[in-house]
Parts: C-alpha cells; structure tokens; sequence
C-alpha cells in the first residue's frame, strides 16, 4: 500500500489499553479482517457466541472499540471441557479521513461486518482538463 493509505496511522497514536487491574473479566482478541476500498474501510470481526444484544460498538475521540460479551451456558454434567466462551474486547485508531457518523454493521452467524466510509474530501476525485 502507499503511504497515504488510510489504514496507515496519521500520527504515532495508540488506543488507550483497558485498565486490567480494574477488570476481572478476561478478554480475547477477536480475529479482524481489514480491507480498503475507495469507499472507506471495511472490517470483519468473527465473534463466535455473541449475541446480537451482547455487541457493543462505539467509536470516540477517533478510537473505534468493538466489544461482545459471549454467552455461555452452564452444564452441570460436563465430562470434558476443550475451551469456554469468552468476552471480545478489540481498538483500532480510525484515521482522519473516516466519516464517523456514516457508518453501517451488520452481524450474522457469529461475524461482524462494519463499514466505514470515508469523507467526501478524502475521496480520489478526476480533474477534467479543458481545452481552449
């Protein structure tokens, strides 16, 4: 990509990190697929057992935060246990270019698409040169 790509940090800044000494809840970082278009960006998130009402999706002072809580259910007669389900907890810096209040998600079978667009200033746009 060149470096004016919008995926490419505008400045040296970081997400604020969660606070883990103040949260006893353990979280994982969801798997993200990031691809740019002309249009804007557009994000994938695979957040296995959460729920639609679990997802919590804000984005402040340039810092888009994707969080699920994953709902599992208790089985007393548990032999054997691989994993459990857990709580999602990702940031990413959005630059400049993002139109923050046009954005769109949708969410189905455990995956979480946002799309986020870029201002029509941020936009490639075609001069046409007049002859004359």
């Amino acid at each position: 990509m060149a470096d004016t790509s919008i995926t490419n940090s505008v400045e040296n800044r970081t997400p604020e990190r969660r606070e883990d000494t103040r949260s006893t809840e353990r979280y994982l970082r969801p798997a993200v697929d990031i691809v740019e278009t002309e249009a804007g960006l557009t994000i994938t998130a695979d957040l296995p057992g959460v729920g639609k009402d679990g997802l919590d999706i804000g984005i402040d002072k340039g810092i888009l935060t994707i969080q699920g809580k994953a709902t599992t259910e208790v089985r007393r007669n548990d032999i054997y246990r691989e994993f459990e389900l857990m709580s999602y907890y990702r940031q990413f810096q959005l630059p400049e270019v993002i139109d923050q209040d046009k954005t769109a998600a949708e969410y189905a079978n455990g995956v979480l698409t946002l799309r986020l667009f870029k201002a029509e200033a941020a936009k490639p746009r075609r001069i046409e040169v007049q002859a004359g």
